[in-house]
């Protein structure tokens, strides 16, 4: 046979040739444990898109047979309240005389058997039956106390009665409907209809289907298997035990746990239950599995459970794992061949090439290591020169940014003038245009108070340019202000801007003195107002909150929007000179690092919060003229 060179490479001595006892010794347990984990992994993955395909199938079956329950529970609802319009029980519950009992008893009979109730009866508001369909039975209800019953209860307050529970005459199981009975808005009685559910069991075993109904208190109240009724789904607590035996709503039952051996969570409303096998009939049977889907009724506190059993589903999953397993176990075997033939090839040739491959690898490690030392070499002469290269310009960029420094100063003051003056200058634009019009018409009045408002302003320009320049001074300004004042001024300045949004102020602050001047802190005011402004722009319901208390000697006022928020990248540079996020040129980015700059001057601070109920939250602390107490204005 002859060996293509190409195809079978030669391989170093050392990797073509390996110790047979190391092979022998752990190829194999390998091989073997790769068998079995390549067959449970078969197992599992067929398991678990099998699960997913009973889940699918399950989920159309529970609702099918939970809208199946609702009707039947639902169709009995309107019986109660049927009562309350025949005439001869409003008279009975008015006047119990024998001859009105026995009016209201043959109604309730044939009411019943037209039905198909169980029972349906007539309390008085001490919860004394007075009539019954089922007067002639001996266990009759006629003149039974049940006022202890949860239905009783509540349909006398004039709430629905929605009650499971088994009767405390002759002990059988029934659903009760209650409904309280009204004449002029007082409740003189309570119709009760009783109704059996054990037909909706009946069909479950004769379709072979398992499934059961818990009640609001987690008892299985309906199963297709009767060794799973009056057990609990959830741990009862004594105390639990002990009230539902006082109000004798499931008789004197025990009310044990139905314990699954194994429980596994697999989706919302779905779970894996394992339950032991019924050692009754073979004790050699394994235990059961079954896929659990639980879903609520409408209009009860109950829950509809459907169980479907995983044992078909378990082995066909066991015979896809063995299969996986063989066929792994199978392949490992032909490569295991395949590789033992070829180590033979490939040490034939590792034989007659070794002496040549040594010669060539020795001249090739010389040759690498004298190019790797010039390349070396090269690398470390261009470093030094890149090193100097860096130095010279870190240099000249020192240099750049002290200069630039100084420029950027220049500009956030002359920038701060024009921010500042925009809202003066544009009132001034409007009233002037306004008192043209009004000397036109004569209306001398109005003009000279549009004048008057004109000068006003003008000195407000004036105060905004001093106040500016003696904060660019770092000056000791230690003027006072009004809060109330300013938080008005800042309003009317922006009057067009909340009247046009449809704005709704809290004000909930008290109107103190504050160490700063009333300029200045009308111009915080407009910058904080103004930005919740712009971030309420797309709500449909804007609010601004004006939240004010005292804290260690300092008045806090917080200036909370509803607005969008700001990103968590935005924050890190909320207090950056032209930093903005509004598009265009609607800003320039120096309105909170001014108002920063204006509150730090005299003695406070202004902060951000970013509440977790949305919008966004400025604080601004000034230091207090006197102290005051809170009053909301």
């Amino acid at each position: 046979m002859k060996c293509d060179p190409p195809l079978y490479r030669a391989a170093p001595p050392s990797l073509a040739v390996k110790p047979r006892l190391i092979r022998h010794l752990f190829l194999p347990p390998l091989v073997i444990a790769l068998v079995i984990g390549l067959g449970y992994l078969g197992f599992w993955v067929s398991e678990h898109y099998g699960i997913r395909s009973l889940s699918e199938n399950g989920q159309r079956q529970l609702e099918l047979h939970a809208r199946a329950v609702e009707s039947e529970i639902s169709k009995y609802t309107y019986l109660p309240s049927l009562l309350e319009l025949e005439s001869s029980v409003s008279t009975l519950l008015a006047d119990p005389t024998p001859e009105h009992r026995q009016t209201v008893n043959d109604y309730l009979e044939g009411l019943n058997r037209r039905s198909r109730s169980r029972a349906i009866y007539v309390m008085d508001t001490t919860g004394r039956v007075m009539a019954t369909s089922n007067w002639r039975d001996v266990d009759s209800y006629l003149g039974e106390d049940l006022s202890f019953r949860a239905y009783f209860q509540n349909a006398v307050r004039g709430q629905p009665g929605r009650f499971y529970g088994i009767g405390s005459t002759n002990g059988e199981p029934g659903y009760y409907l209650a409904h309280g009975l009204e004449e002029h808005g007082k409740i003189i009685g309570v119709a009760v209809v009783k109704v059996r559910l054990e037909a909706m069991e009946e069909r479950w075993q004769r379709a072979r289907l398992e499934a059961f109904v818990s009640d609001e208190n987690g008892i299985i109240i309906l199963s297709s298997d009767p060794a799973r009724r009056l057990k609990s789904v959830v741990p009862l607590s004594d105390d639990t035990k002990e009230k539902l035996a006082r109000s004798l709503q499931y008789y004197w039952f025990p009310l044990n746990e139905l314990q699954p051996l194994a429980r596994e969570k697999l989706a919302e409303g779905e779970e894996k239950l394992t339950f032991p096998a019924n050692s009754e009939v073979d004790s050699a049977e394994e235990d059961i599995s079954y896929l659990s889907q639980t879903r609520p009724l409408s209009d009860t506190p109950w829950n509809f459970t459907l169980l479907t059993p995983l044992q078909d589903l378990r082995r066909e999953a066991i015979n896809q794992g063995i299969l996986v397993a063989v066929a792994f176990a199978l392949l490992a075997f032909l490569l295991i061949a395949w590789n033992e033939r070829r180590k033979v090839i490939a040490t034939r040739l590792a034989a007659r090439e070794a002496l040549e491959e040594a010669n060539n690898q020795l001249e090739r490690r010389i040759t690498d290591r004298t190019t790797d030392l010039r390349a070396s070499n090269e690398r470390l002469k261009g470093q030094i020169r890149e090193r100097r290269q860096a130095e010279e310009t870190l240099r000249r960029a020192q240099d750049e940014l002290v200069q630039a420094g100084k420029l950027a100063a220049i500009g956030q003051m002359s920038t701060s003038i024009a921010h500042e003056l925009n809202q003066p200058l544009a009132a001034l634009r409007t009233l002037s245009g306004n008192t043209v019009r009004f000397l036109e018409r004569g209306q001398l009045d109005v003009a000279s108070t549009n004048l008057k408002t004109i000068n006003e302003l003008i000195d407000r320009m004036g105060r905004i340019t001093a106040s500016l320049r003696s904060f660019a001074r770092r000056g000791d300004d230690k003027g006072q202000a009004c809060l109330g004042k300013a938080v008005d001024a800042a309003l009317q300045l922006l009057g067009g801007r909340v009247d046009s949004s449809h704005l709704q102020v809290h004000r909930e602050f008290t109107d103190v003195q504050v160490q700063i001047d009333q300029t200045r802190l009308e111009q915080i005011l407009v910058n904080l107002i103004g930005n919740a402004l712009d971030a309420m722009q797309a709500q449909p319901l804007p609010e601004l909150w004006l939240e004010g208390e005292t804290l260690d000697g300092k008045y806090r006022l917080r200036v909370r929007d509803n607005g969008h928020g700001i990103d968590a990248e935005a924050r890190k540079h909320l207090f950056e000179p032209f930093f903005t996020t509004k598009p265009g040129e609607q800003g320039l980015g120096l309105g909170l690092t001014l108002s920063a700059s204006l509150a730090a001057a005299t003695g406070g601070h202004l902060g951000v919060e970013h509440p977790a109920s949305g919008g966004t939250t400025f604080v601004l602390g000034l230091p207090l003229v006197s102290p005051t107490p809170d009053e909301p204005i």
